[in-house]
């Protein structure tokens, strides 16, 4: 089978999808506290704290310029490494693959149920963290509210993304390579922390490009300020094209992973 074979799934991939809600849920105050105090720290360290400093920042305050990009990057970190190091560790070391497989479980669904638990993990996220920013009143309603479904597709890109890196990764310790090197720089230069037009053009491009953030954040960005701008459709377009993609590309090097 190639690389871009388009799997073969069922319903029964939600099975697997229920086995993560339910190890979830059982230590569900320690999976629920992260994503209700990460916006209030970044919010007073960064927002309130530099904010100070900073007047305007394209015609707003920047605790509202970043506030939905912190949602952006909630939704980037909760997926991808729900499907680094948390696929990996059932994958190796709890062997848990290697038990559902062995049910009328085929590695396509497997693999097919990770990914769409990991992109709700950033639903959940997004969900818990849109209240919080609320209270301050920095995002729009009811037009935010439709950050909670996107927050479902643009994590299933991360999943997707997370995954490839899952199956190529010789051992747990190498996927701080693409979590340094890749979703770091994303975190810094995606247009979250200050416009991208502050960048060098070529830098610009590369962004819009190869960094799937910048389209995350811009969607986020237009929807909790009920503002979408001229790239919106361009977003959208990007995000579902490459997710679409990356998740072929996932379920087949993952497929080839675990048969050898």
């Amino acid at each position: 089978m190639g690389y871009f074979t388009v799997p073969k799934l069922s319903s029964r991939m939600w099975k697997v999808w229920s086995r993560n809600k339910s190890v979830f849920m059982k230590t569900w105050r320690v999976n629920f506290f992260p994503p209700f105090l990460e916006p209030l720290l970044y919010l007073f360290a960064l927002g309130f704290g530099l904010g100070s400093y900073i007047e305007v920042i394209e015609g707003m305050s920047y605790p509202r310029f970043i506030a939905p990009a912190l949602i952006a990057i909630a939704i980037m970190n909760s997926a991808f490494f729900e499907c680094t190091y948390g696929s990996y560790v059932r994958m190796y070391y709890q062997k848990t693959f290697d038990a559902m497989i062995a049910t009328p479980l085929s590695i396509e669904e497997v693999i097919a149920g990770e990914l769409l638990w990991g992109a709700t993990r950033s639903l959940i996220y997004a969900t818990i963290m849109l209240p919080v920013i609320a209270a301050f009143g920095l995002i729009e309603l009811p037009l935010a509210l439709l950050i909670i479904p996107f927050a479902f597709i643009a994590g299933f890109l991360f999943a997707a993304i997370g995954m490839c890196f899952t199956a190529i990764t010789p051992n747990i310790n190498a996927l701080n390579y693409p979590a340094f090197l890749f979703i770091t720089p994303m975190f810094l230069f995606s247009g979250t922390f200050f416009p991208l037009e502050l960048l060098p053009q070529p830098v610009q491009y590369v962004a819009l490009a190869a960094l799937p953030l910048t389209h995350v954040v811009g969607i986020t960005r237009s929807l909790t300020l009920a503002a979408p701008s001229g790239f919106f459709m361009l977003h959208i377009i990007w995000i579902l094209v490459v997710s679409l993609v990356l998740f072929v590309l996932a379920v087949n090097l993952m497929r080839r992973r675990l048969i050898v």
